[in-house]
């Protein structure tokens, strides 16, 4: 059944070019505009602090499409161009060239900002969120001998590991007691920490920022100068609210949307991808993540809603890391104070193993497995039986994760 109309899409991101596929598949024949503010065609950012950053991969392997299809598929893609008003009164979007965009269904998918820290905009110090920052980041990775880098998290510690790829000197900063603390506790950070000094790297935890000098030079919490070639601040992101906020669209820890992804205030728009805080009906409560999954599969399930096609969005959340020899991937979601034991399955030293993070009714909250592989399935069901497991089968790998489940 052909459907008409007009569809504009806010982010050319891959939540935005994967929700315009969809539409497509699905037998949309009206018009769709995918609206970008950066100049390149939609594109995936996992590679950005993986291969690509180490250059094992080209920019032929970072693109959600090829060059002609949204030509080939009637899609209006306009880059270069950032949407700065959407008028919701005449169901329009105003561009910064000035020009307006008439809609019967508005998408956003605006995504991310990366934080940045006050007074660092000096001469060697890099942020990494887009391609642009990538190929200036990897251009430096090439020519320096040191390189420091502000932040224990995934933008951290991948870029870590591509700076040794390349050969450089790191010395890596943390505030915290172990990396990816907030997120794993010190158990899990203790695999990072082992991870990346066994690789090289001068990993100085309990250790904050407190200014970089012309240089670059970075001033530490405690007092130490780390003169550098290049400096990578990787302190996290933030969802890109301005344009739902402008538009008086409710807006908490991200656009507030329902299982659907319809806006909470207006039923003419959708949110997709890093920037939606959406209803999810298998955790009864609101969650925003910042996964690359999270766009991928919400982008078409924004834009089967669009259609009058959708079904409410309870996709379990998942993310991949690899540095050096680590692999890894996460499945679950878990909320400050949720978590009553870490039951782990395998070796941690080998750095081969299974993590489940469970509550206190010993129900599985989410799994980690690291370097061990074809599990992401079980684990997800694990998540979603509810049922509370027994740790000491948990932790037996003679005992099928599916037989679990």
């Amino acid at each position: 059944m052909s459907v008409h109309g007009t569809f504009v899409i806010v982010g050319a991101s891959l939540a935005g070019a994967k929700a315009a596929e969809a539409l497509r598949d699905e037998g949309f024949d009206g018009t769709i505009v995918l609206i970008g503010e950066e100049s390149e065609r939609p594109y995936e950012r996992p590679p950005l602090s993986k291969d690509y950053l180490i250059g094992k991969a080209g920019r032929d392997k970072i693109w959600v499409h090829g060059e002609s299809w949204y030509a080939d598929h009637d899609v209006d893609l306009r880059l270069g161009v950032a949407a700065t008003v959407v008028d919701r009164a005449a169901h329009e979007v105003e561009l910064a060239d000035g020009s307006r965009q008439r809609y019967d269904k508005l998408l956003l998918t605006t995504g991310s900002r990366v934080r940045r820290i006050p007074d660092t905009e000096v001469d060697g110090v890099h942020y990494l969120r887009r391609v642009s920052d990538a190929d200036a980041l990897r251009d430096a990775f090439t020519s320096a001998g040191r390189v420091v880098v502000v932040g224990g998290g995934w933008i951290g510690l991948e870029g870590a590991a591509a700076a040794r790829a390349h050969g450089c000197e790191i010395t890596l900063i943390e505030p915290d007691p172990a990396p990816l603390n907030r997120v794993f506790g010190p158990e899990i950070g203790g695999v990072f920490t082992d991870l990346h000094r066994a690789n090289g790297v001068d990993l100085r935890l309990g250790v904050g920022l407190a200014q970089i000098r012309p240089g670059p030079v970075v001033i530490t919490s405690t007092g130490a100068e780390l003169p550098a070639d290049a400096v990578l601040i990787g302190v996290g992101i933030t969802p890109a609210v301005e344009l739902a906020e402008q538009a008086g669209l409710e807006v908490d820890n991200g656009i507030r949307v329902s299982e659907f992804l319809q806006s909470t205030r207006d039923p003419d728009i959708y949110a997709a991808g890093d920037c939606m805080n959406a209803d999810h009906p298998f955790y009864g409560r609101p969650i925003r993540v910042e996964h690359w999954a999270r766009a991928l599969n919400s982008g078409p399930a924004a834009a089967h809603s669009m259609l009058g096609k959708g079904a409410p969005y309870e996709e379990i959340p998942y993310f991949f890391s690899d540095q050096y020899d680590l692999g890894l991937e996460f499945a679950g979601y878990f909320a400050p104070g949720e978590v009553a034991a870490i039951v782990y399955r395998g070796d941690r030293d080998k750095r081969e193993f299974i993590a489940f993070w469970l509550d206190e009714t010993n129900r599985v909250l989410a799994g980690m497995n690291a370097n061990v592989w074809d599990v992401t399935e079980p684990i997800q069901a694990l998540i979603r039986s509810r049922r509370p497991m027994d740790r000491a089968k948990l932790a037996d790998p003679d005992v099928p994760l599916a037989d679990l489940a």
